[in-house]
């Protein structure tokens, strides 16, 4: 398959057989191809923790679940989690962000977390990145000092969610060429 059918047939899982545990093969290749994400001024300002253990793994997913708001009940049957860490950047990407007032460290988990995503599609399961949990129940569960941002979760498990049509903006909403807002004409 092409690379743009692959990634229209990714989706975002919200339902995961809990039964079926990933191979240990599968998520070694995901974080493989997550560490080999570009960064900027190749600083890799991340931490990736692989929650595997199935307790361990229903404690992240009780820190991602809000009950008053009915978010993310579904974090419990995803087998694996993969949490995302932010890191230090180096000097060249500090002083680069510092100078452009932009955050490349947030940037670059971003790049991460579409790689872990695409990667476990490529592996036959589905994902999704969570943002909405509670960040110091998850320090507490796995040992992350209060120093440390924890940006994103990322379930991850053999999808039982039927592919869903996408609904995006029309591509001359997102795209305009050699200036903001021209027309699509190439």
């Amino acid at each position: 398959m092409d690379f743009l059918e692959f990634v229209s047939t990714r989706q975002s899982d919200r339902a995961f057989d809990p039964a079926r545990p990933v191979e240990k093969e599968k998520i070694e290749r995901i974080v493989e191809a997550a560490r080999l994400a570009p960064s900027a001024c190749n600083a890799q300002p991340w931490h990736m923790i692989v929650v595997d253990d199935p307790q361990l793994k229903n404690r992240v997913a009780d820190a991602t679940s809000a009950r008053v708001l009915g978010m993310n009940h579904f974090t419990k049957q995803a087998p694996v989690h993969i949490v995302l860490v932010e890191e230090k950047v180096n000097l060249t990407s500090g002083m680069g962000g510092w100078v452009k007032q932009k955050d490349y460290a947030q940037m670059d988990l971003g790049v991460i977390a579409a790689h872990i995503a695409l990667a476990a599609h490529a592996e036959g399961l589905g994902s999704c990145i969570l943002g909405w949990f509670n960040e110091s129940k998850m320090r507490d569960i796995l040992s992350i000092p209060d120093s440390k941002r924890v940006w994103l979760d990322i379930a991850i498990g053999y999808s039982v969610q039927p592919l869903r049509p996408k609904k995006r903006k029309p591509l001359e909403e997102v795209v305009s060429y050699n200036g903001y807002r021209n027309s699509i004409k190439k």
